[in-house]
């Protein structure tokens, strides 16, 4: 008892020495909302149920139910004339909501979120997306409906927040601007804007690639799945059910994607009780095998074996891939290949019937990112039928750092499920042939500056960036691993540039030829912010080809970097960089992981070629190779050849390097073609890929105003 007494008065004499400032304590509590929709044998809501009636069970323990509100909603054609009825004013989600979790705002609504992503349409996508939402306002909105409407260019907008107003709805619609945020608005204008009168050290700056929205939205899906899962954390302060219309002209793929992202985007869905519904505005296409009018014919032996109307379908039926999937797995339905985008709206408001709304606090509170499965389970008896969500990804802490539980916590990480993004990461996989069953694979990483910016904002003059990744096979077998970090200062020169400057680390595997699936998790010690990046790969047994040149992977950049000029030096690094194939001397190729250059950029490009090793002619036949840009299937520029002998390097493998000034492209959109051909062997390779050209930068560039990309 004397101990008790004596460790009490300490505690009132130190709170006695920090009585200038306030003491605060916090208590934080989850609640898990479910929406149940129950069912008869004949498919009719069953409306007179009460909270005893149901059991709720998290990983098999039973719970107590602490919300229980229903929502009785006529379905549309029998709403009509009635009179509804709402419980608060309609109003945005704020903070209020989190201090009454599991309050019912909307009673008896059905809430309808209209979504257009500009950055995926066109100017004539976009009008027919416009009229199908103003027909549904006008024809098929019924009197219980509240509709919301956020676009989506390049950052998350919210137009008008939930209303019944059909009026305000249809001048909000209108005032849509045509063309803005599509990929043609894009790439014609100017991210930042400046004057002449900057000094030649910060036009020097102005040089270095900077990762912004406009880059990273043009080629990759990421941008638009993060703007879809903000919009779903907007939405997770109401409890009722909420389906999100998503109008996309189909999300194009181009390999270099975070698989992560659309796990994350998805699992943020399901914990908000938001229904994804993707609807493809191109409607109803149907194109010749080869392409329309407006395509030019094709040419080689594609023609008359398919391949090339096999191309043209694969790429078509990727593009409504995501689609499907954003819908499969949260709920939803997809509307494609069909000219009535209407409908799109209209089987998301048939969707949405009478339901409950369930809430309870789990016993565990543990927030371990883990999976935890959610039984429902009516005890009345009788036959019914019950829609709801199965389970959730429990929240997951890593915002404390111990140096002793460092390495669990990246452990962690990698091995959730429920992946963590953060922290924004690019990454690029190239494969180099060096034995006739080993590839150098050189993996390159990169995080932008801003967020190294949002680290000293916090008072650090130095920070420690953790990465840990891992390879496994088809079969899910772990072949390749790395636990690595670069420290950073945060000082000086680099700390002025830190918002035009990107952080990248580089490593590199040796593996067989196979498929493979590559994941990275990356940590900012000091913020504490956590990202996670997933991808497969394939590796290709160039042995095996015969029919053409051998080539590796192409690289396509857009500087050369020094060496000395590193962000962060890895403890590894000199290992690494002696034998990796982008470093040339002192310089290093920074490959261009977006795809996205400006006018006053040089396009460096490099592959090898691997040439069979025995007996070379006394004068070998050289290797050419040139670039050429597309447009529309219209050759716009082609460089001047470049030739490499195989008695100019040594070994049967040939470096190739060209160079290409984009100066003397317009800006816009491209296919870069690269044209190898050997002559001695009779063989030929090519590469392509797309890629945007801005305008120049200005002088000034965007440090001035910072933006942290995912804002």
């Amino acid at each position: 008892m004397r101990r008790f007494w004596l460790a009490l008065l300490a505690l009132s004499s130190a709170l006695a020495q920090t009585s200038d400032r306030p003491v605060t304590f916090r208590a934080t509590t989850r609640l898990v909302v479910i929406n149940v929709t129950v069912t008869d044998r004949n498919g009719r809501p069953v409306e007179d149920l009460t909270k005893d009636d149901f059991e709720i069970t998290e990983d098999g323990k039973p719970q107590k139910i602490a919300v229980f509100e229903f929502q009785r909603l006529e379905p549309p054609e029998r709403s009509e004339g009635l009179v509804p009825r709402l419980e608060a004013p309609i109003a945005a989600p704020d903070s209020s909501a989190e201090s009454e979790p599991g309050r019912v705002r909307y009673r008896d609504r059905r809430l309808l979120v209209l979504y257009f992503d500009l950055a995926s349409m066109s100017p004539q996508d976009q009008i027919r997306a416009r009229e199908a939402a103003e027909r549904f306002v006008r024809e098929k909105m019924s009197p219980v409906d509240l509709v919301s409407i956020m676009v989506f260019s390049g950052q998350l907008q919210v137009l008008q927040e939930f209303t019944d107003d059909r009026d305000r709805l249809l001048e909000v619609l209108r005032a849509l601007r045509i063309g803005e945020g599509s990929e043609q608005a894009m790439v014609g204008s100017e991210a930042t804007q400046s004057s002449a009168e900057e000094s030649e050290e910060e036009a020097t700056a102005a040089e270095a690639f900077i990762p912004d929205e406009t880059e990273f939205s043009i080629f990759n899906t990421d941008r638009r799945l993060s703007g879809l899962a903000a919009a779903a954390r907007l939405l997770r302060g109401l409890p009722e059910k909420k389906a999100l219309i998503y109008f996309s002209s189909g999300v194009t793929r181009t390999g270099s994607e975070n698989e992560s992202q659309l796990r994350a985007t998805v699992n943020e869905a399901v914990r908000a009780n938001v229904a994804f519904y993707p609807v493809d505005v191109r409607g109803l296409m149907a194109e010749a095998p080869l392409g329309g009018a407006d395509v030019s014919g094709g040419r080689g032996t594609g023609l008359f074996s398919g391949q090339l109307a096999r191309q043209r379908r694969d790429r078509f039926v990727a593009q409504q891939e995501t689609l499907y999937a954003l819908a499969a797995d949260t709920g939803g339905k997809a509307l494609l290949d069909s000219n009535d985008l209407t409908m799109g709206i209209v089987q998301a408001q048939q969707d949405i019937s009478s339901y409950y709304i369930l809430g309870y606090y789990p016993d565990n509170q543990a927030e371990d990112g883990r999976y935890r499965r959610i039984r429902v389970r009516v005890k009345r008896s009788g036959q019914y039928a019950l829609d709801y969500r199965r389970g959730y990804f429990a929240p997951k802490s890593f915002d404390r750092f111990t140096e002793a539980d460092r390495e669990q916590q990246l452990e962690a990480a990698l091995l959730l499920e429920d992946p963590i993004t953060d922290l924004p990461i690019a990454l690029e996989v190239h494969y180099f042939r060096r034995a006739r069953d080993r590839y150098l694979v050189p993996v390159s990483l990169k995080i932008p500056g801003s967020e190294l910016r949002l680290a000293r904002a916090s008072g650090a003059e130095t920070t420690r960036l953790d990465f840990i990744g891992q390879v496994r096979d088809s079969r899910g077998n772990l072949v390749g691993a790395v636990r690595d970090h670069i420290a950073v200062r945060l000082r000086d020169t680099l700390a002025r540039e830190l918002p035009q400057r990107h952080l990248q680390y580089d490593t590199v595997f040796t593996l067989p030829p196979g498929q493979y699936r590559l994941k990275f998790v990356a940590r900012e010690n000091v913020t504490g912010k956590l990202g996670t990046f997933e991808t497969r790969f394939r590796i290709p047994d160039l042995d095996d080809e015969e029919r053409y040149l051998r080539i590796s992977s192409v690289v396509w950049a857009n500087q050369r970097q020094p060496l000395k000029d590193a962000v962060g030096v890895a403890e590894r690094s000199k290992r690494l960089l002696s034998r990796h194939p982008l470093v040339m001397g002192e310089q290093k190729l920074v490959p261009s992981i977006t795809k996205v250059f400006r006018r006053d950029q040089t396009l460096y490009v490099y592959c090898e070629v691997y040439r069979p090793v025995p007996s070379l002619p006394a004068d070998p036949v050289p290797v050419a190779a040139n670039l050429a840009f597309y447009q529309e299937d219209r050759k716009v520029w082609e460089s001047e050849p470049v030739e490499v002998r195989p008695g100019e390097q040594a070994g049967a493998v040939l470096r190739l390097q060209l160079e290409a000034p984009l100066s003397v492209l317009p800006p816009g959109r491209y296919v870069c073609q690269l044209n190898v051909i050997d002559k001695g062997q009779k063989k030929f390779a090519f590469s392509r890929t797309p890629l945007v050209v801005l305008p120049e930068r200005a002088i000034r560039s965007a440090a001035s105003q910072p933006t942290r990309p995912g804002d």
